[in-house]
């Protein structure tokens, strides 16, 4: 008898899917697009996802962000046609990608603009700014961006965590102060990040709903690091609150810190040097102040230093890993998911510490607090100065 009412319980589940489909099946034989629009002109939109210079050639990478098919006919660079291949030859469905190669003997520092059309005569440009060899995988390259993310998040981390016998000296005033200095930092962060990722996805192409892919994935980041702590806090091995809230915030960060390793190394695989340079030196300064976002909770704590160093380099060794994948295999779609996901957890971990910290106060008797106070001007103040130098 169970059995058959489970079985029954699922035909009723899956009916609506099945007549459903069947309405889609019915909707493209009718094809309405046909019967009312006649002989209306296709509607062509093509991105371009990734351009790569190589030495004497351009490769270009665009994806087909229409509803119609587009079939790519011909090549100019500055003004000029050129012959080129196509990997994926004939005509791009909805969502297909191509590669292109472009054999151009394109010029280092120059701009140059490369434009497509399509066999309906649609035109489709591209500017490149500045003209240099995108990097490629190999050890030198490697090694390099991975010197980078440690100069920008894992040394300047470490060197915030440094605070901590400072931090296990103060009352309850100056823990207050720190603590709303780190919450401050902390909602700078998703600001920060929620801004690179909105610009991220801005930059997608449409059919990709760039903006609704980062808020569902934030969402599902915050209720995810949510879910972790309560398990680290109630599970076999359980830790203290205030590991747990160190241990999210240096989470938090990493992933922060992972789209910043991106945008370094998407800087340079762009040709955008001085962006590139202006940015490492931005984020090193940036980051220190994060060290003492992660040592904050630990006041009331005896920490040993092999457990302040996993912390640090939890939260800044995550950018190396964005370096290396800004500098080789950037992906815009990707960028806004791990930016999401550094969001949602930023936001998390600036509810978890905001409990922490009012204890069994109130909201407005915690906000009206003058540490309390200070600590959120003193906090949005740094991070805003220093963040200016990131541009």
């Amino acid at each position: 008898m169970g059995s058959k009412s489970a079985l029954r319980t699922w035909l009723l589940a899956l009916l609506p899917l099945v007549l459903l489909a069947a309405l889609l099946v019915a909707i493209v034989k009718l094809d309405p697009a046909s019967a009312l629009g006649g002989d209306a002109p296709p509607v062509e939109e093509l991105e371009f996802e990734r351009v790569v210079l190589e030495p004497g050639r351009i490769l270009l990478t665009v994806i087909n962000d229409g509803p119609d098919p587009v079939h790519i006919a011909q090549v100019m660079v500055d003004e000029a046609y050129w012959q080129f291949t196509q990997e994926q030859a004939g005509e791009l469905a909805h969502l297909d990608r191509a590669r292109l190669v472009v054999p151009y003997p394109w010029v280092e520092g120059e701009a140059h603009e490369v434009v497509l059309v399509t066999a309906t005569g649609m035109t489709f440009a591209h500017e490149i700014a500045v003209a240099l060899e995108t990097p490629r995988p190999s050890g030198q390259a490697f090694l390099l961006f991975a010197l980078i993310g440690i100069y920008v998040g894992v040394l300047p981390v470490t060197l915030g965590l440094l605070w901590y016998p400072l931090i296990r000296n103060l009352g309850r005033s100056g823990l207050d102060f720190v603590l709303s200095l780190t919450v401050a930092l902390l909602v700078f962060l998703f600001v920060d990040t929620a801004e690179d990722a909105l610009e991220a996805a801005g930059a997608l192409a449409e059919s990709f709903q760039g903006v609704t892919l980062f808020s569902v994935v934030a969402i599902l980041a915050y209720l995810g690091i949510e879910a972790l702590g309560k398990r680290l806090e109630t599970g076999k091995g359980a830790l203290s609150a205030a590991w747990v809230t160190a241990l999210l915030v240096a989470i938090g960060i990493g992933l922060h810190n992972f789209g910043e390793g991106l945008a370094i190394g998407a800087a340079f695989s762009l040709g955008e040097l001085t962006l590139g340079t202006l940015l490492i030196l931005g984020f090193t300064l940036h980051n220190t102040t994060e060290g003492l976002a992660i040592v904050s909770p630990l006041a009331k704590e005896r920490v040993s230093l092999g457990r302040l160093a996993w912390l640090g380099f939890i939260a800044g060794a995550p950018t190396i890993a964005g370096a290396w994948v800004g500098g080789f295999v950037y992906s815009p779609v990707w960028s806004v998911v791990f930016l999401a996901i550094g969001a949602g957890a930023i936001a998390q971990v600036v509810v978890q510490i905001t409990r922490g910290t009012a204890g069994d106060r109130r909201l407005g008797e915690l906000i009206t607090s003058r540490s309390v106070f200070l600590g959120l001007l003193a906090g949005f103040g740094v991070m805003y100065l220093t963040g200016m130098l990131v541009g």
